[in-house]
């Protein structure tokens, strides 16, 4: 009996990326784009264009998309998406109209937390938090092996907690929100003023990217931590800290059994988790009296979230029918 294949779509602020994932969390095809400004109608004609390419070659059941921003309960609106223009964008709809395909949308974060229950790093932990650090800081909830959506669909928005009173301003309308201290947005910010200051770390940075300082992002500054360059290193401690404060109010809030890092970010693997783990366990509320929930890299790399939106896709279009 063939497996039945879906299609993943994980739709970040820089990047698209789609591919065709079995009912074993393989990811048999793949697809990838820049993500086309902020115009709604852009972007679903990349989705539309990547899907069309993906199915000339598999028979697809289901299309799920794992967008960043809030998703209603029902998964069919993007209610708001920080980094995009989406705003009650009936994004179920018009897909399914554009592909033909039935389809889910759900939260990137949520998507890449149940493809991590799901395949890899928190398999058989029933209560997982995830988050993930992109440009921006996601997050996903499963409560005794089911997604945690919230009531009006919208929670696991960890980012946007307010950790410094009056602190940086956010894409989201608000000031010091976490994503603007420990996330890809810090690198890529910390990365284009050494550029600008013509430091020796910003000269290699700026090589890296081409020569343009607009280019930097945070993956640059992430390879130049794991080669061994000591500012780097240090910015990625500071964010490391920071990450792990979040994570020791998210133990408060939710006391997951594990607390599952993903994202471009973690791709810095101890240079990260190190500091996050000895602030998390600096700032716990508790410490010292209560189990401390592992944390953990996420297994399934930058795929995660294609493969979690695929794989809640299949299972939704089965329950439909």
């Amino acid at each position: 009996m063939s497996k039945e294949l879906a299609i993943g779509i994980d739709i970040g602020g820089t990047k698209i990326a789609a591919g065709v994932v079995d009912e074993d969390g393989r990811v048999l095809a793949r697809e990838r784009a820049d993500t086309p400004g902020t115009d709604p109608a852009a972007v679903l004609e990349t989705i539309g264009g990547m899907v069309d390419r993906l199915q000339q070659e598999h028979r697809i059941v289901a299309l799920g998309i794992g967008a960043a921003g809030f998703i209603d309960a029902s998964g069919s609106t993007v209610l708001f998406a920080p980094h995009l223009a989406w705003r009650n964008e009936m994004l179920q709809e018009t897909a399914s109209r554009r592909t033909g395909l039935p389809v889910h949308v759900e939260n990137d974060a949520n998507a890449s937390g149940w493809a991590e229950w799901r395949f890899g790093a928190a398999r058989n932990d029933p209560d997982v938090v995830m988050v993930t650090l992109g440009t921006g800081i996601g997050g996903g909830i499963l409560i005794d092996g089911q997604p945690y959506r919230g009531r009006y669909g919208v929670a696991g928005e960890f980012g946007h907690m307010q950790v410094v009173p009056d602190g940086l301003p956010c894409e989201c309308g608000n000031q010091g929100c976490w994503e603007q201290y420990a996330s890809g947005r810090v690198l890529t910010r910390l990365g284009r003023r050494a550029a600008e200051a013509r430091t020796e770390l910003g000269g290699r940075l700026l090589e890296a990217a081409g020569g343009a300082a607009e280019d930097i992002h945070g993956s640059h500054v992430v390879a130049a931590a794991r080669s061994g360059d000591a500012e780097a290193i240090t910015w990625m401690t500071e964010i490391g800290d920071w990450l792990g404060v979040g994570l020791a109010n998210l133990a408060a809030a939710l006391d997951p059994g594990v607390l599952v890092v993903g994202g471009g970010v973690s791709d810095a693997g101890e240079l990260l988790l190190g500091p996050a783990r000895s602030a998390f366990s600096r700032t716990l509320t508790g410490r010292g009296y209560r189990t401390e929930a592992r944390i953990v890299t996420a297994h399934l790399g930058p795929e995660a979230g294609l493969i979690g939106a695929a794989d809640l896709a299949r299972r939704s279009a089965r329950l439909r029918s």
